[in-house]
């Protein structure tokens, strides 16, 4: 089989996937990868769009929508380019501003070397706010993380998606009532 054999357009492709919604800190991180010759980028979207009022006005999506805008000049997509762009609502931004743009969106779940990179891409922002390492192995972290957070929740509070109607209603308390244990 020649060079020639395979389609040009399979590798035109840009795959997007998120990582730290679900999550109770931080907040989250949107990469891009760029086979065949695996480019790629983050950005993150800051905690502040997921505390008050910010969160409240959705500024995630506006956020995600400018990255969007730097994946594009970054890894300069042709026409014939096709996104392939996880399904989660922090992207919905993102695919739908691309789809403006006049690019071939699709719908997809990210799984293998691009979920794992941004993954652990979030896992490493953790770890700059000195979440330790230990707290951040399993993938279900919500209770680690809340527990980091009781552990001196007046100055860690700064770090949580605040704008969250369970922080303000549930976990807030939890936090700081384990912090007076």
């Amino acid at each position: 089989m020649g060079l020639n054999a395979f389609p040009s357009e399979k590798f035109k492709e840009i795959m997007i996937d998120d990582a730290g919604w679900r999550d109770l800190i931080l907040g989250v991180v949107i990469g891009a990868l760029k086979p065949p010759d695996r480019r790629y980028m983050e950005r993150r979207i800051p905690v502040s769009s997921f505390q008050s009022p910010n969160f409240e006005n959705k500024q995630y999506l506006d956020d995600a929508v400018k990255i969007a805008g730097e994946i594009v000049e970054v890894m300069q997509p042709d026409m014939e380019t096709r996104f392939k762009v996880c399904s989660g609502y922090v992207l919905s931004s993102i695919r739908r501003h691309l789809r403006n743009q006049g690019f071939n969106v699709e719908e997809v779940e990210i799984t293998g070397e691009l979920q794992e990179m941004v993954e652990r891409s979030y896992v490493r922002w953790c770890r700059e706010v000195g979440v330790p390492a230990e707290r951040l192995e399993d993938e279900r972290r919500f209770w680690a993380l809340l527990e980091w957070v009781a552990e001196k929740p007046k100055i860690r509070e700064k770090l949580v998606k605040t704008g969250w109607k369970s922080w303000r209603e549930k976990w807030r308390e939890l936090a700081f009532k384990m912090a007076r244990k």
